[in-house]
């Protein structure tokens, strides 16, 4: 039973190496939203269900980390369901996330079930501008809220948006908090251009 040896370091190395479990469960939450109904409305809410678990945790409450890595996961089911990742792969384009806050109001306690919410709140010619809400399922509470700013490589927001609509698709107005945040990101990218005296167009 040699190879059953050799199977289990080969195991070992990996989970070693990889977040296994990560990979495992983006492939399993896009193949779910793949036979879930589509959101027809590229702007439209998803809401997805949680559940803290002691895996999720420390001193009781949800980990901090958490709440990101959930709301990677339920942006890949929404990219899934709206038909963003197909336009994207039809494109040859990629998306990877440029910028992200998040505000902490109330912590998810072990046991606690909440729904995350999420939506294109609009776009520019670079990025589209997402926001997740963890609102718990016992009192309604938005426990925390966060804006993701999705960069769009080798394409933009607007070729995507026509290739999926067919149309041309103008983008919402940025509400006033977003616009802020949008031009902390700015300034913030000015300023590290300047210290590092660099013509970077990188955001």
């Amino acid at each position: 039973m040699w190879w059953v040896a050799w199977v289990l370091a080969a195991l070992v190395v990996l989970f070693c190496s990889l977040d296994v479990w990560y990979f495992l469960r983006a492939g399993a939450v896009i193949l779910k939203a793949w036979f879930q109904p589509p959101v027809w409305d590229v702007t439209g809410e998803q809401v997805v269900t949680g559940l803290v678990t002691p895996r999720d945790i420390d001193m009781c409450h949800m980990n901090n980390a958490r709440y990101l890595r959930e709301c990677d996961f339920a942006r890949f089911s929404l990219y899934t369901r709206n038909g963003v990742f197909k336009a994207v792969r039809a494109l040859r384009a990629n998306m990877v996330v440029g910028a992200t806050t998040i505000r902490y109001r109330r912590a998810l306690c072990i046991g606690e079930g909440y729904d995350l919410c999420s939506r294109i709140v609009t776009w520019d010619d670079k990025a589209f501008y997402l926001e997740q809400r963890f609102v718990s399922r016992k009192d309604k509470l938005v426990c925390a809220v966060m804006y993701c700013k999705q960069s769009v490589i080798r394409s933009s927001p607007d070729k995507i948006l026509q290739h999926l609509c067919k149309r041309k698709v103008e983008p919402p107005e940025f509400p006033e908090d977003l616009q802020h945040w949008v031009n902390f990101i700015s300034a913030s990218s000015q300023a590290l251009r300047a210290e590092s005296g660099l013509d970077d167009k990188s955001k």
